[in-house]
């Protein structure tokens, strides 16, 4: 097998290959983890509105200001891409003399 000096001390750490580069017939085994209990509806419920408590959420005039932004953003970004094909398109036209 070859590889470069980086790979072989990358395959090394992971355990993949031995000091002289061989592969190494028996993978390592992964820890196993504990099975974890799902929680209830009620518990999920009560930390989505922990959550949802420590969110910073914007004030009435500034979700204004965002839409307007947005919203002027939108109509820009229209405006030039409706204006470059109008332009493609007549040049393509006037190229072929339709």
């Amino acid at each position: 097998m070859s590889m470069n000096r980086e790979q072989k001390r990358m395959l090394q750490r992971q355990g993949e290959v031995d000091a002289d580069g061989e592969p190494i017939r028996q993978r390592r085994q992964q820890q196993q983890r504990p099975a974890e209990e799902r929680t209830g509806l009620l518990q999920f419920g009560r930390e989505v509105r922990a959550e949802l408590r420590k969110v910073a959420w914007p004030s009435r005039s500034e979700t204004g200001n965002y839409t307007a932004v947005v919203i002027i953003t939108i109509i820009a970004i229209t405006v030039v891409v409706a204006g470059l094909d109008w332009i493609f398109s007549e040049s393509v036209l006037e190229l072929f003399d339709v």
